[in-house]
């Protein structure tokens, strides 16, 4: 398979999983209270955003790398 092939393969992948997942979930650890030798932390649920055209466009994208790998093999 030609590296281009291999690039659309990818941004196939990249833009399903970003159609479904539609962002990416972290979690952060904060310290909220150090005083003495008493250390409270607490953890919360960050989230980026994908916004569906950018799923969208790589899907498009990758498929269209896909068949010009194709054709150019034929």
């Amino acid at each position: 398979m030609k590296p281009l092939s291999w690039l659309g393969i990818l941004l196939i992948v990249l833009g399903a999983l970003a159609l479904l997942y539609q962002g990416i979930n972290y979690t952060r650890e904060k310290q909220v209270v150090n005083v003495g030798s008493l250390h409270l932390t607490a953890e919360t649920q960050q989230h980026v955003p994908i916004p569906p055209i950018v799923g969208g466009l790589a899907l498009v994208g990758g498929i269209f790398l896909l068949v010009m790998g194709a054709r150019g093999k034929a």
